[in-house]
């Protein structure tokens, strides 16, 4: 009888906290009834950031607090367009609790053709020239950080794909479009584009599935139940599959997850300031890369 309570006990405390965000639209997999919780098997693979089975017996923190909470995390600022920290020289990517978007910049550098140096997460003398040359072009003045004005230059000039960007990621409302060759999500509100951020998806035998989805149950401190790891800021798509923060997670284009799309901490911390306690629809589309 004590166990059968226990048990009870424990079930009401790891479901109550958590919410639904409605039904997924045209999901592959898994769909769940309003006020469920994800159930079905995530592609196999030993990643331990991601969900492979998860169930309300074995989820273990399913908190989702009203958006103030979170948005007393993330400042005004970065809830705005393109929006970013300040980056200067000095600054580094030095393990995935430590990102400042150092490899990002050097990328989208890259990107516009400004940078030809070593992607190492290391804002130096070759970055910093880069930066300058980059706010020369566009008419910026020449400090050599990213701040809150050469942020959203420099991404609206280095998101790629624009044209195989598909039409239904231009439509009204919220969507968050990850194109999967590219490593790049960009998320739209109305048809314009609100924010893009780096990625990394499945592996070739784990591969984040394509199609449309809509974001159907969300997990602010959710912790895998098969790994114990966290998977902060879950936005769950596809059965086990969602946007998250990886604890893993330094460089985009190096390793892949178990079919999750990562997100370094700080963008999907950001996500979620944005788009919580909004109806999100998914697109995932492109080759696998």
């Amino acid at each position: 009888m004590r166990k059968i309570l226990v048990t009870a006990l424990l079930f009401s405390l790891t479901v109550g906290p958590a919410v639904a965000a409605g039904q997924s639209a045209g999901a592959a997999g898994t769909t769940p009834a309003a006020g469920s919780v994800p159930t079905g098997r995530d592609d196999a693979g030993p990643d331990p950031t991601d969900e492979p089975d998860w169930t309300p017996s074995t989820a273990r923190s399913q908190t989702l607090a009203r958006d103030d909470a979170s948005r007393s995390r993330v400042s005004n600022a970065l809830m705005k367009r393109f929006a970013r920290e300040r980056v200067k020289r000095g600054d580094r990517d030095l393990s995935p609790t430590h990102i400042n978007h150092v490899r990002e910049v050097q990328y989208r550098l890259r990107w516009v053709g400004l940078y030809r140096g070593h992607i190492n997460g290391v804002f130096n003398f070759k970055t910093q020239k880069a930066v300058k040359a980059f706010q020369q072009r566009k008419g910026l003045k020449r400090s050599g950080k990213m701040g809150y004005n050469t942020w959203p230059t420099l991404i609206k000039k280095s998101i790629r794909g624009r044209g195989d960007i598909p039409r239904y990621c231009k439509q009204d409302g919220w969507r968050i479009c990850y194109d999967r060759s590219r490593h790049q999500v960009v998320l739209w509100h109305n048809g314009r584009v609100h924010n893009s951020w780096l990625v990394r998806g499945g592996g070739a035998g784990t591969k984040t599935r394509t199609g449309k989805f809509r974001v159907y149950y969300r997990s602010r401190h959710h912790v895998s139940s098969l790994y114990n790891t966290p998977m902060p800021y879950a936005q769950f798509f596809d059965g086990g599959q969602a946007f998250h923060a990886s604890y893993y997670m330094v460089n985009p284009f190096s390793g892949h997850s178990h079919g999750c799309v990562n997100m370094y901490i700080k963008d999907a911390r950001q996500l979620w300031a944005l788009t919580a306690h909004k109806r999100l629809l998914v697109r995932i589309y492109g080759a696998w890369s």
